[in-house]
């Protein structure tokens, strides 16, 4: 992420994906052959995902009148209203506003796919492309796979809702958390273009597809929240409204207890084993990923011996439930040096890419190691629903940890960066751990978060809770650069600290304005019971959007109710106190 005009950085943040061997390969990728092969495919998939929502019904006059009424809850409800009806088949049967969001998200669905069709036909043109334009068009096309695996997701929790096998509260937060990251995901495929002009002319001719998504996204999650609201789709009122399964104290719901066990067991037995010096199943990470199986419904588990590794390490969507597991956070490390300034973009500079659910991680650190004068440089990436990650290291300068999109928890972690080091428009808590400024570039000021949510209805957000907000030695040593809680980078940023000692490496205002007025009134930044010297609200910023909360407002970003949706439950041995 990037500071302002006033300071010496770059402009805006995040972008891309791995693209380690993207230039050996984009002559291939790029072929005739393989356009028309993807096209086909692309529109045999979206043929069976919109046949398979169809059924009989009246005309499409009779519907406007639900259709006008379901869209009033959204943010753009002309567009939603327009799309809704021009998509609605006349043999279908309308008769509810589940009906109306189904086929808005099926128009969402083709017109994803249309995007899809827009950025392989620039890639077409390689030849014309300089390489971080290719790079982030390449970026583009894994979000919009991201996307569709989303909405179809969404589709099918809307279907099948009520369903018992969860409770209504989870169906309802999994479909505004695949919304909402479907949304992260136009954003972040545009956020790829900023860094040049030919790069920002480039992204002008995306801009509408893109957009035009993202509202549709947009309309689906509203009418989706106003349905929860008014409990409209809960067709039977006797199931249950809580969650289901076994929480732990301090742990989400959504860990089993035999991933808590993994998590916190001295001993671990793994599948594979990672030895730099060839005594384990393979000397890098990378090939571990690759052996690992694909689609797992069961724990593989990766051991990663002490050692450093050199190397960029992407988990892909297809490799579900993985762990890592490392000999230590001082002793196992993953290191890489992309970065914008050498022509990556953010999203394809993480060291280490997490897009794999149910990922796990314990005892290793993630690292970008090319310094402040590179500007954005991630250590860690994670888009991933459902992550954990116990006593890792996140260590870079700028943009050093990135939690995209989904659902993430962090507990005993040590975070370190300079400039908005924790950014991204995930669901995320950090729990219990150490985040410290480090000395930045002259010139700069460090932003310990920039979250970019950008719609109301987004149930995203950094929560820091029971955390320790400090400084290094280097900047210890320093004097003269200021340091803040965070600024707004999109315009409902939604931050919360709460329970944490912060030192006085914290400007007394706490927050930064990313530019001018924008976003002041309407960002949510909270703090609650924070001590130390740093942690004094009476010389905080003025703004609308800003507020010291109490403990009830604070409860709503515990663990158990902003990740999780569901209480705390008894204890399991883990070392916190409970909820506030």
């Amino acid at each position: 992420m990037s500071l302002s005009s006033s300071i010496v950085v770059d402009g805006p943040p995040p972008t891309s994906m791995n693209q380690r061997t993207r230039t050996a390969t984009a002559a291939a990728a790029t072929t005739k052959l393989t356009y028309a092969l993807s096209t086909l495919l692309l529109l045999l998939v979206g043929a069976v995902i919109v046949l398979s929502f169809r059924s009989s019904g009246s005309s499409h006059s009779e519907h406007h009148a639900l259709i006008r009424s379901t869209c009033s809850s959204t943010l753009y409800p002309d567009l939603c209203f327009s799309s809704v009806a021009s998509s609605t088949d006349p043999s279908r049967e309308m008769k509810t506003a589940k009906d109306v969001i189904r086929t808005g998200l099926e128009h969402t669905v083709l017109s994803t796919q249309k995007n899809y069709f827009t950025f392989k036909k620039k890639l077409a043109a390689r030849s014309l492309l300089r390489a971080r334009q290719a790079t982030a068009l390449y970026d583009c096309l894994e979000m919009v796979a991201q996307t569709l695996h989303e909405l179809n997701a969404t589709l099918h929790d809307l279907i099948a809702c009520p369903n018992g096998s969860r409770s209504i509260a989870r169906v309802i937060d999994d479909m505004k958390t695949y919304l909402s990251a479907a949304m992260t995901n136009q954003d972040s495929c545009l956020d790829g273009f900023s860094h040049s002009s030919a790069e920002k002319k480039l992204r002008e001719t995306l801009k509408a597809g893109q957009t035009y998504v993202f509202q549709l996204c947009s309309n689906a999650l509203a009418m989706i929240r106003n349905m929860a609201n008014t409990d409209s789709l809960v067709e039977d009122q006797n199931l249950p409204a809580g969650g289901e399964g076994k929480g732990a104290m301090g742990w989400p719901e959504w860990l089993s207890d035999g991933d808590r066990r993994l998590l916190q067991s001295t001993t671990i037995t793994p599948d594979i084993t990672v030895a730099a010096d060839g005594s384990g199943n393979y000397r890098t990470v990378a090939e571990a990923v690759a052996a690992a199986p694909s689609k797992s419904s069961t724990r593989f588990i990766i051991r990663i011996k002490a050692g450093v590794y050199r190397e960029n390490v992407e988990v892909p969507s297809s490799k579900i439930n993985l762990m890592f597991v490392g000999d230590g956070r001082m002793t196992t490390i993953i290191t890489a040096s992309r970065n914008v300034v050498d022509g990556s973009t953010t999203f394809n500079s993480a060291t280490v890419a997490i897009v794999g659910d149910g990922f796990l991680a314990r005892d290793i650190t993630f690292q970008n190691s090319a310094g402040p004068s590179k500007h954005q440089a991630v250590a860690l990436r994670v888009n991933a629903d459902l992550s954990a990650f116990y006593r890792c290291g996140m260590l870079a300068y700028q943009d050093t940890l990135y939690v995209h999109s989904l659902r993430q928890f962090f507990v005993e972690c040590v975070v370190v960066g300079t400039v908005d080091f924790i950014f991204g428009n995930a669901a995320a808590v950090l729990q219990n751990c150490d985040i410290q400024a480090r000395l930045p570039n002259p010139g700069q000021r460090n932003m310990v978060t920039a979250q970019g949510r950008d719609d109301p209805n987004q149930n995203t957000g950094i929560v820091i809770q029971k955390c320790r907000i400090g400084a290094t030695s280097d900047l210890q040593a320093s004097s003269g650069v200021e340091s803040y809680l965070g600024r707004p980078w999109k315009e409902y940023s939604r931050t919360v600290v709460m329970q944490s000692s912060i030192t006085d490496v914290i400007h007394p205002a706490g927050w930064y304005p990313w530019d001018g007025n924008f976003a002041l009134n309407t960002l949510y930044y909270a703090e609650y019971a924070n001590t130390g010297a740093g942690a004094s609200t009476a010389g905080r910023v003025d703004w609308g959007g800003f507020r010291v909360i109490t403990a009830s407002e604070a409860r709503a970003f515990t663990v158990s109710q902003f990740i999780s949706g569901d209480n705390w439950l008894p204890a399991t041995g883990f070392p916190y106190s409970p909820g506030l």
